[in-house]
């Protein structure tokens, strides 16, 4: 019953949610929150100090009297949820604040309470300064999901006048700010935010893995490394390369080959001691033979030799995060909205950009290529390297079309505008 709900509350969410708000909303990202702060402060004009804030138990404190009386959906059923009580222990406990305890709703119910966090401030700081000294305080607001960080050109104006402000914001909605975690930084000293560390060196600002998200990793593979002394080397390849590629490719937006260096060197001695560890016995020399290969100019690789169906022979080999390319993210617009038809060109665009890196893509537009001909599906004309393409749902996905590649055809990009402009409805091509 919640996701039936969910249909209906996500689109009103989203159509009054805050630009810059990143967390559990579609085609938003930690990664947008961080090209955001990067927009917002990376410039020698830009703000040089950040409120780190953090809410204290957000899900568990947001009040169940704002929610009903805020919450645009019927009152009786969201009631229900708030007051359901959770089994813990095997016991009943009674829910008098937070959100549904592992429904889906929750996210959505979550946003909804903190949205305005970001305009309702701007206003606030218009109303009482003026347009023009408002936009020298250099405030923004940079929010996923219940952590942020708000901007400002100097640390009275985040003391004195945001903070304040903030906490009688939260306070409304039964929530405060964690005096642990919330304190204000200079960029020049640096602040971590969703796994990395923002600092300026000598007025240029750059985006790092965190120490403490860098330490967490390592704890992770070195305890499942130490987890399994006894696995074969393939399956153990198999258990760590997961973790190896989802780690690498979440920071491969911001300076991270240092890190990808520095995590090589640490994984590799692991991998040195559970590989000596499982024969005392033999020498380093036999040790390495064993587990540790040459491919090229390449050695040290942590692999196993295959048999490739077609007979030839390769390895298997631990996934190598130095090779991981640094690419930079795409960043949303703010005020992109993914239930608003004027959008759902810029929506189409934007998957495909930030795609194309990926092998599902290539086989997807190798399939609809073929499937067309090689042609467009609104001119007719050839689609080239040099005309370029864009990928188009049949069906838009505002209204419910699917993602699949029967409801997807390539056009050319002036062709692509011409559709939507002219609300020109396609069908799939018939295959030749």
């Amino acid at each position: 019953m919640q996701a039936l709900y969910l249909l209906a509350l996500e689109p009103v969410s989203e159509s009054t949610s805050d630009p810059n708000s990143y967390g559990f909303r579609l085609n938003r990202s930690t990664a947008d929150a961080m090209s955001q702060i990067f927009v917002a402060m990376s410039q020698k004009g830009s703000a040089r100090w950040v409120l780190e804030a953090d809410i204290k138990g957000c899900f568990d404190y947001i009040s169940h009297d704002w929610l009903v009386t805020h919450v645009p959906m019927d009152k009786e059923i969201l009631r229900k949820w708030l007051k359901a009580g959770l089994i813990y222990k095997g016991q009943l406990q009674a829910t008098e604040a937070g959100t549904p305890q592992g429904g889906i709703i929750s996210p959505t119910l979550a946003n909804v309470t903190l949205n305005g966090l970001e305009r309702e401030l701007i206003g606030q700081l218009v109303a009482k300064f003026g347009i023009a000294k408002a936009k020298k305080l250099k405030v923004n607001v940079v929010r996923y999901a219940d952590d942020f960080v708000i901007t400002g050109d100097s640390r009275e104006v985040l003391e004195q006048e945001v903070r304040p402000w903030v906490e009688a914001f939260l306070a409304v909605r039964g929530l405060r700010l964690s005096e642990e975690k919330t304190r204000i930084a200079h960029i020049d000293d640096g602040f971590d935010f969703l796994g990395w560390n923002f600092r300026k060196y000598s007025g240029k600002l750059l985006i790092k893995p965190s120490k403490k998200n860098a330490q967490a990793f390592y704890r992770k593979v070195s305890e499942t490394i130490s987890g399994n002394k006894t696995v074969r080397q393939g399956d153990l390849i198999h258990l760590l390369n997961p973790m190896l590629r989802g780690w690498a490719q979440y920071h491969s937006p911001v300076v991270a080959k240092q890190a990808y260096c520095r995590m090589e060197s640490l994984i590799f001695r692991r991998l040195w001691w559970w590989s000596k560890r499982r024969h005392p016995n033999k020498g380093a020399g036999w040790v390495r033979k064993k587990y540790f290969h040459s491919d090229g100019d390449r050695t040290w690789i942590f692999a196993v030799p295959v048999v490739r169906d077609d007979g030839s022979k390769g390895l298997n080999e631990l996934y190598q995060l130095r090779d991981t390319a640094i690419r930079r993210h795409r960043k949303i617009k703010g005020d992109f909205n993914p239930f608003d038809p004027e959008w759902e060109q810029y929506g189409e665009q934007l998957r495909q950009a930030r795609m194309e890196g990926s092998m599902r893509h290539r086989k997807q537009w190798a399939s609809l290529y073929m499937s067309q001909g090689g042609l467009c599906a609104h001119c007719g004309g050839a689609l080239t390297q040099e005309t370029g393409w864009h990928n188009h749902h049949l069906e838009y996905r505002v209204h419910g079309g699917s993602d699949a590649l029967f409801n997807r055809v390539l056009l050319h990009p002036d062709c692509h505008r011409q559709v939507h402009v002219g609300k020109i409805a396609l069908t799939k091509p018939a295959r030749s």
